[in-house]
């Protein structure tokens, strides 16, 4: 044990205990929280406009404060860009996360100095609290990479503004930084492509023992780094390699393709970051689901997924939660976001600790005919039905087809890019279809009342879901592929840039 890790140990311990200790006092930091934040936005112009002086209670609170997504919070988000203080909270931001939206653009999320420990303490607790836990903490003696965005910054109103990743990693501490890949300068560059070829340079001969980011693009660096090396596995290349830190979507579909190319099972750590907080992480190795950071400046509310486009849905305290239902995840922080619906659904497999799974996002789901498909449902079949199979995923979406060419029943198209196929792809989408029918009754119900056809499989190539990326801009970084399309842009778009096959394997595209 070199002097990090041996450092780091103690360290580790007492991180351990405090996030244990939070555990226990969950509700009461909850309750906390929101009084504080209460107190301290009552003077801001939002809690001036919401009378937030006047609110004692959750239930006032759910009065005084409707739910908004950035649209709505957008004007008060110009009033800062314009140089007015007190806006959403005390003072004004000292940076912004610059991050896209669906509809309403760029969207830039303030992070102040009262919310900056959120993003940057949880990261640090979820490393230290596997160390303590697994009693491993020699990773701290080699090299880390982390797959982030640059940390280069503009001025937006005269505050720092970039995407998260990229201002994060202005706070590693100096005593890390030596440990830290890709360099500063390779970091800085734009072009996902020019970066990664220059990462792959540079840690190719590095004694890399942690490695972090988004599982598709994680699994794009494995497959350069194994070309450029003659086809070696990533585990041949950095033997010491200990552990992957991943975030932003499920990591099962991914789970078997980035051991493949590993060469060997390794421990994972899920994060649950986000421009608007870090929420949740893997508090633990052998329990399933993410911890919710309870304690960290963010009073959490949750909506029953099946409400949230009411106009007044039911808004739950933490201590309201049941166990396997989905909510639609709402945050109040100390960075000014109120009633702020951040878009994700998530479903409690926990109460004593609070853990959490993420099971979609509530714009990404298919309810094009009643059957509201949602992300974790799609995931958990084709979980299934690759396993029984033996297919290996590189990536997938699905998307409803209403208007078919051929004048049959309408049907959900499943665009699938396989490492390797299943030797029955008929065989294949049956499974995947018994699966989400036993998942989803309303599913279930539309195939058997003659309202849909089962589904249908298209093939797409290896680098179909790369190439789509690449032509909208949005190759690598924290950019993500929806798992689920209520319309067919997406479909439309990959099948465009793709030769793709049907079940019988008929070529449609030349």
């Amino acid at each position: 044990m070199k002097l990090k890790s041996f450092l780091a140990k103690p360290y580790a311990s007492v991180i351990q205990k405090k996030i244990r200790k939070n555990m226990v006092s969950a509700l009461a930091d909850q309750q906390n929280i929101f009084l504080q934040q209460l107190k301290d936005g009552k003077d801001t112009i939002f809690g001036k406009d919401h009378h937030l002086a006047e609110v004692n209670t959750h239930a006032e609170f759910c009065s005084a404060v409707p739910l908004r997504d950035y649209e709505s919070i957008k004007p008060y988000i110009e009033q800062i860009k314009n140089g007015t203080e007190n806006v959403l909270w005390k003072g004004k931001p000292i940076y912004f996360a610059k991050t896209s939206g669906t509809t309403s653009g760029v969207k830039y999320i303030p992070i102040t100095k009262y919310s900056i420990d959120n993003h940057i303490d949880t990261a640090k607790y979820a490393l230290l609290n596997y160390m303590a836990e697994t009693g491993k903490p020699e990773f701290a003696d080699g090299k880390m990479i982390f797959l982030s965005g640059s940390p280069t910054l503009e001025r937006v109103g005269g505050i720092p503004t970039g995407r998260l990743s990229g201002i994060v990693n202005h706070f590693v501490p100096g005593y890390l930084r030596k440990n830290q890949m890709p360099s500063f300068e390779t970091n800085c560059i734009e072009d996902w492509e020019t970066k990664l070829r220059k990462i792959v340079a540079e840690t190719s001969k590095q004694d890399m023992r942690l490695i972090s980011g988004i599982p598709p693009w994680m699994q794009m660096y494995f497959d350069w780094l194994s070309e450029a090396n003659d086809g070696k596995t990533i585990k041949e290349l950095f033997p010491n390699l200990q552990v992957i830190a991943h975030g932003g979507v499920n990591f099962e579909p991914y789970r078997n393709k980035l051991m493949e190319s590993i060469g060997g099972h390794i421990d994972t750590i899920e994060t649950y970051p986000a421009s608007e907080g870090f929420f949740a992480f893997q508090d633990t190795q052998t329990e399933e689901g993410l911890l919710l950071n309870t304690n960290s400046g963010i009073f959490f509310e949750f909506v029953p997924a099946g409400e949230i486009f009411n106009e007044k849905p039911s808004r739950l305290s933490l201590a309201e939660v049941k166990l396997g239902e989905n909510y639609a995840l709402i945050i109040n922080s100390n960075a000014g976001l109120w009633g702020y619906n951040i878009g994700d659904t998530v479903k409690f497999v926990s109460l004593d600790p609070y853990r959490i799974v993420v099971t979609g996002r509530t714009k990404h789901f298919i309810s094009a005919f009643g059957e509201h498909v949602i992300a974790e449902e799609v995931e958990h079949a084709m979980r299934i039905a690759a396993t029984q199979h033996n297919a290996h995923i590189i990536e997938f979406t699905v998307a409803p087809m209403i208007q078919t060419p051929d004048g049959s029943l309408p049907y959900h198209e499943w665009l699938i890019s396989f490492e390797q196929e299943p030797n029955n792809l008929d065989a294949f989408a049956l499974s995947l279809d018994n699966v989400l029918r036993e998942k989803n009754v309303y599913y279930d119900d539309l195939i058997r009342g003659g309202i849909l056809q089962t589904l249908r499989i298209s093939t797409l190539q290896p680098k179909a879901f790369i190439e789509y990326m690449r032509s909208i801009g949005k190759l690598g970084g924290q950019n993500k592929v929806p798992r689920l399309s209520n319309d067919r842009k997406l479909a439309e778009g990959l099948l465009e840039l793709s030769i793709y096959k049907e079940n019988e394997k008929a070529p449609l595209h030349e």
